[in-house]
């Protein structure tokens, strides 16, 4: 479940979540959500850890050579303190990560654009123990990369949806200089357009409906996948509060409302 502030936090965990994942103040794809100081994270660690909540980090942007050095001894205090595990992106982190901090448990974003079981093959060598899937994938192509790959399999379930690839957007930094792989986003495809030769619906032609898959998690588990994951770390505590109550439910075999969502 996300965790763009320790509110959401708090709410995630009191609603069923078993793990959570949030940003520090740096190297997070979401810099404008509250994220977490040190001091804040290492609380964030102990308030979920009393409770059972895993917690991971993303550490999940691009980086330049010059951020390399400090983003790794961030990773080795990560590790110190206790998180379950780091959500990265940048090859050239993952590759110090595994000589500097090779205890630390790695993740793949979904920023990584893992779409195939060829992709899953380079992912075992890096010794990452699991992937957030692309998600644009359907549900053979997870399958088949399920049959192909030891590493776990994580997807996204609920939220937010770009209309390019899974970390593949250069629309924001073309449009106004702010990279979504720096963490800057500016969500240009949420704003309204002229289209001009084309009948279309409305002025948000860019903007996906958001994903909802509450009704397929049995799918989903037959296919091989091993976590769910909510899209959020933008939205508020309450957002939070309700997605993953219903999940939660749904997932526990417990009659639920999806009109809440």
């Amino acid at each position: 479940a996300p965790a763009g502030s320790f509110d959401a936090l708090r709410a995630a965990v009191e609603n069923g979540a078993d793990a959570v994942y949030l940003g520090g103040k740096s190297y997070s794809a979401r810099a404008s959500a509250a994220n977490f100081s040190s001091e804040e994270l290492q609380r964030a660690l102990d308030y979920c850890h009393v409770r059972g909540v895993r917690v991971y980090v993303t550490v999940n942007t691009l980086l330049r050579e010059d951020e390399l050095q400090g983003a790794v001894a961030y990773l080795g205090d990560l590790h110190r303190w206790g998180a379950d595990a780091v959500i990265v992106q940048d090859l050239g982190l993952i590759g110090r990560a595994r000589r500097e901090v090779p205890d630390l448990e790695l993740h793949g974003s979904t920023q990584m654009t893992i779409h195939n079981p060829l992709d899953l093959k380079l992912i075992e060598r890096l010794g990452i123990k699991r992937v957030v899937l692309a998600r644009e994938l359907g549900i053979g192509a997870i399958r088949e990369i399920h049959d192909r790959t030891p590493v776990e399999l994580e997807v996204f379930v609920h939220g937010a949806l770009c209309i390019c690839y899974s970390g593949q957007c250069l629309m924001s930094s073309l449009i106004g200089g702010r990279s979504g792989n720096r963490g800057q986003c500016a969500q240009p495809c949420r704003q309204p357009y002229i289209v001009e030769g084309l009948e279309v619906p409305g002025e948000y032609v860019l903007s996906p409906k958001d994903l909802s898959l509450i009704s397929h998690l049995g799918i989903l588990r037959d296919a091989g996948v091993t976590s769910l994951k909510i899209e959020g770390r933008l939205k508020s505590p309450d957002y939070v509060g309700v997605v993953v109550r219903t999940y939660r439910a749904a997932l526990d075999g417990r009659e639920y409302q999806a009109d809440e969502l």
